[in-house]
């Protein structure tokens, strides 16, 4: 098994709008791009529960031509700024996706 980090050239998270997270992975080639993807790894199944979120809070959306998939969550808790929030750029959110493993 292979870990999603060591397919990902880039890797980030960052602030979609205040109610919203989005996560960017870019690949370096389409042989890793098409091995994510058919791996069934980044489904809203299986993202969902790493942030404790309903399945349909999670949106993913590939683009085979620049090998990018961008997941797009509901900022699990409060809006970006609200009392309690520790991330408010929403900048280090993608930790728990790092870890996937990729077969």
């Amino acid at each position: 098994m292979t870990m999603l980090v060591d397919l990902v050239d880039i890797f980030r998270s960052k602030n979609a709008g205040p109610f919203q997270i989005t996560f960017d992975l870019f690949f370096p080639d389409y042989a890793s791009y098409d091995r994510v993807l058919a791996s069934n790894v980044l489904t809203p199944e299986r993202v969902a529960p790493l942030y404790g979120l309903d399945q349909v809070k999670v949106r993913m959306i590939p683009f085979r031509r620049i090998r990018a998939i961008k997941i797009t969550i509901d900022r699990p808790g409060a809006s970006s700024g609200s009392p309690g929030d520790r991330d408010v750029y929403g900048a280090q959110q993608h930790g728990p996706l790092l870890c996937l493993e990729v077969p």
